[in-house]
């Protein structure tokens, strides 16, 4: 969240569904109020309109969250199916002549030591397209914007890093948690004072997303 650059915004549920977000309202809300360190109102920051004022599309919102969670997924399970399983490689005996039956390798699924006839991968996931995804950011930081809870810190507020001003600066907001709260890398105070905050995780402003 740029120039006076760390902002903060509602943390919406894995099991909200996409229904829940509300289109806006046509009369958009395109301010937002500027604390300072103890969390007093200092001023009213007029936002960019392109960016908070974007058309709020729930559908697109719930895409671009489900594709980040499961990018998020560590994805471990997996099993060996024939072809990943080592060995294997000569006929098992001749093909005629033996009165058995044929054998091409001894990896089939129904050989001992073979590999799994179904093996189990991971297979959640998904693609949302650039633009999509941007569009999805846009819309999420307008619904934000629409219901008042976005909010700027200024840049000023933290001259060192504490955690302790940090929880109280959250509290004297009166935002419920979890928050959000993005911020420039090169803000060191206001990264060091929020990422011990139980509850309010911090991004980076290249790396914030809609979830």
């Amino acid at each position: 969240m740029p120039a006076a650059n760390s902002g903060t915004g509602r943390k919406r549920s894995p099991e909200q569904s996409p229904d829940d977000l509300q289109t806006a309202s046509p009369s958009r809300r395109l301010k937002a109020p500027v604390f300072d360190g103890t969390g007093k109102k200092s001023k009213d920051l007029t936002l960019d309109e392109l960016v908070f004022g974007a058309e709020v599309k729930p559908h697109l919102v719930h895409e671009a969250v489900r594709a980040e969670l499961s990018a998020d997924r560590a994805g471990t399970r997996a099993v060996k199916s024939r072809g990943l399983v080592a060995g294997g490689r000569s006929k098992a005996w001749r093909q005629k002549g033996t009165g058995r039956a044929r054998a091409g390798t001894t990896r089939a699924p129904h050989w001992t030591g073979g590999g799994a006839a179904f093996a189990v991968r991971t297979r959640f996931g998904g693609k949302v397209n650039r633009k999509e995804r941007k569009a999805a950011f846009r819309a999420a930081l307008s619904a934000h914007a629409d219901e008042g809870t976005f909010a700027v810190l200024a840049d000023d507020s933290f001259e060192e890093p504490s955690t302790r001003d940090a929880a109280t600066l959250v509290e004297a907001w009166g935002k419920q948690r979890p928050l959000i709260v993005v911020a420039h890398e090169d803000q060191e105070a206001i990264v060091k004072s929020f990422r011990n905050l139980d509850g309010v995780p911090r991004r980076s402003s290249g790396r914030a997303r809609c979830w």
